[in-house]
């Protein structure tokens, strides 16, 4: 099992817009082999930067489906407008990959 986690800090005012963006794209992850769910988590909103956290977060079944799947057009096409929220975001997203040692 592979989890992929981007963290993004949003800019105080823009979480609602943040959050219609992930609800009205067209992911296509569940014709995506390997893929397993997806969650968009909303974390606290930090006083001094003025941004709310988030976190996406994927289980794919390994590294490699994780990494076919940002090579194929599916990815191409999810991310095609990510330059259309200027001011949204406070820097770049930060992305965390992890591989399953233990499951129960």
């Amino acid at each position: 099992m592979f989890v992929a986690m981007n963290r993004f800090k949003i800019n105080e005012g823009h979480e609602a817009a943040f959050e219609e963006v992930w609800r009205n794209r067209d992911s296509r992850l569940k014709q995506v082999p390997g893929f397993h769910t997806f969650h968009l988590l909303k974390g606290d909103f930090d006083q001094d930067s003025r941004t709310t956290l988030y976190a996406s977060h994927t289980i794919w079944g390994s590294r490699d489906d994780f990494v076919a799947w940002t090579r194929s057009d599916h990815f191409r096409q999810a991310h095609a407008n990510a330059g259309d929220t200027k001011g949204m975001y406070a820097g770049h997203p930060q992305f965390e990959g992890f591989e399953a040692v233990l499951e129960e």
